[in-house]
């Protein structure tokens, strides 16, 4: 059997053009004489739809143009792609749907599957939306080999959590009782022939370190199983998820046979051979939830990619063309800058210069160096006479109070200020710079350095940012930015002590831990969710740092539901797949 599996991009919506990119993916796997096409989840809504699904006529839209997708472009080629599907073809405004794949050969659907296995939890809400399948569905392709006698592959449908079983995210536990498809598939019944392959489209969310428990997840499946095992990802981002379009064939013993270049698209082509069915010694199964990945030179390349992705996507299918953002000197809006012009290219991303009487003359020519080295448009503008006017204005009302935050924060929402007109006046994308780090104990300034559309940083903790800039520094041929002949960011805005300089001689680390400790801190208390207790027992930390961390983190709540939308790269990011009440008396202990 020739093999091919398509990740594609599609967009959130876009019917026809979802369907094309499918037609498209189709006329390639038949140039290439391949028996069956695998595209992703949902392919054709885009993955995740959400309430689109429940809107007036989506569906109805959807089952058209799927039918339409499998008369038309399944000629000579067995073609299996993601999209809902209602219980009653004839009734769909009913409303009961699935999660579907479609098999459709020569212009005839020829089997559907149900998603078995809906995940809910995190960022995912399928409960809401699709109904379960409960049956194993399995299909013959016709292989055309160049010589000797026609025949059939068994092959075996499954869709994304079907395979991983929540064990990639750590919530296995979910599906407690519940029936294993893989088993189901791999189960010969009324003595039919046994599944030879399993396929696996999935939209499965990029996460720091899960690529490497997906692959042995896949492994283990084909060496439990004595099958072949073939997945392919959704490519792009979407809102704030991010796909990796991963592509990958395991062999019955759990040898990778064939892979691809994760966030580069392309088609995997491969063929199946004969392949002994035996396990490898020492195969096992996955760790329950995958660890925190540690700032290193490949977590920095794979995020990279990942952030480029998220913005050149957002940017694209929202319309957006260009980008604006201020550029303090710091290593925040740095990383941001380049991580922009290598999505958007440095002629499409505008950075503001902002200083005030606190800015120091490194932190200006930084910025100033920073814009030449990527060759982006670099405009000054000083704000200190907005800000003497706001001191002059608020005067009276402050007579014979001591200067606090309240000073600071004009500085910053005068800056959020000045980048919202250019993104109104020339239709600019502002990108929010702060980090997670920051987000997370509330060291950022509502209608200020929080305005934008998109929080590039917003689950990258400060060390992952120094990472990420020293790998730009020593990769710069690896950033897809051809104007930059040497390192980008200049080598003060890493080694300097990080500052808001929003008052005479501040420093970050006045007032927080070192960031090891705060990142360590916010791994633990947001995306382990562990008790403060638990913290300060398994690390050391002093009791009194890490209630103070906690109780920050938990303040910041009110923040951080009126931020802009972040891109999400670790396992809980401030957004949809952390829901906390704001006016709530819970304390960690």
């Amino acid at each position: 059997m020739r093999l091919a599996l398509a990740p594609i991009n599609p967009t959130v919506g876009d019917l026809a053009g979802n369907a094309r990119l499918i037609a498209a993916a189709a006329d390639q796997a038949r140039a290439a004489r391949a028996d069956v096409l695998v595209c992703p989840e949902l392919a054709l809504t885009g993955y995740p739809p959400k309430d689109l699904l429940l809107q007036q006529g989506f569906l109805e839209a959807a089952v058209a143009t799927a039918t339409e997708v499998a008369k038309s472009a399944s000629h000579n080629l067995t073609l299996i792609f993601g999209t809902p599907w209602p219980s009653n073809p004839h009734q769909p405004s009913a409303m009961v749907q699935h999660n579907t794949l479609i098999a459709a050969r020569d212009g005839a659907i020829v089997a559907h599957y149900h998603k078995r296995l809906l995940p809910t939890y995190d960022v995912f809400d399928e409960d809401r939306y699709f109904t379960p399948g409960v049956h194993a569905v399995l299909i013959d392709v016709p292989v055309r080999p160049s010589g000797g006698t026609p025949r059939a592959v068994r092959v075996g449908l499954s869709v994304c959590e079907d395979l991983w079983y929540g064990r990639d995210a750590g919530f296995s536990q979910r599906y407690a009782g519940a029936e294993d498809p893989v088993d189901a598939l791999c189960t010969p019944r009324h003595g039919e022939p046994r599944c030879m392959l399993i396929v696996n489209p999935s939209a499965s969310p990029f996460v720091l370190g899960k690529a490497k428990l997906q692959e042995e997840i896949l492994r283990h499946h084909a060496a439990r199983h004595g099958v072949f095992v073939a997945a392919v990802n959704q490519l792009g981002a979407n809102d704030e998820l991010i796909f990796d379009g991963a592509a990958t064939v395991v062999a019955p013993g759990g040898r990778v046979l064939a892979t691809n270049e994760r966030f580069a698209g392309g088609m995997l082509v491969t063929d199946l051979p004969d392949e002994q069915v035996a396990a490898e010694p020492g195969m096992r199964q996955v760790a329950a939830k995958p660890a925190s990945a540690l700032p290193s030179p490949e977590t920095a390349a794979e995020l990279f990619s990942a952030l480029v992705t998220g913005i050149r996507d957002y940017a694209g299918k929202t319309g957006f063309k260009t980008a604006v953002l201020g550029l303090s000197g710091g290593i925040d809006s740095a990383v941001c800058a380049v991580l922009a012009a290598a999505a958007l290219g440095p002629g499409n991303v505008h950075g503001i210069s902002m200083p005030s009487r606190y800015s120091s003359e490194g932190s200006k020519t930084d910025a100033s160096e920073l814009a030449a080295n990527l060759g982006m448009p670099y405009e000054t503008i000083a704000i200190e006479e907005s800000f003497g006017a706001l001191l002059a204005a608020l005067g009276p009302l402050l007579a014979g109070t001591k200067p606090d935050v309240t000073e600071e924060n004009l500085q910053s929402r005068i800056r959020g200020t000045l980048l919202m007109g250019l993104s109104n006046k020339f239709n600019h994308l502002l990108l929010t710079t702060g980090n997670k780090s920051e987000l997370a104990v509330g060291y950022c300034t509502l209608y200020g350095d929080m305005n934008g559309g998109l929080a590039v940083l917003s689950d990258v903790t400060k060390q992952h940012v120094y990472s990420l800039a020293r790998w730009m520094n020593a990769n710069r041929g690896k950033l897809g930015i051809a104007s930059v002949a040497a390192g980008p960011i200049p080598e003060a805005s890493i080694t300097k002590p990080p500052s808001a300089e929003l008052r005479p001689d501040q420093k970050d680390q006045d007032s927080l831990p070192p960031y090891e400790v705060l990142d360590e801190i916010i791994s633990r208390y947001v995306e382990q969710r562990q008790a403060a207790s638990t913290i300060v027992a398994e690390t050391g930390f002093d009791a009194a740092v890490v209630a103070k961390m906690v109780r920050l983190i938990d303040l910041a709540e009110y923040k951080r539901k009126q931020a802009p939308i972040g891109l999400k790269v670790t396992t809980v990011a401030f957004g949809s797949g952390r829901r906390m009440p704001i006016a709530q008396r819970w304390r960690s202990r």
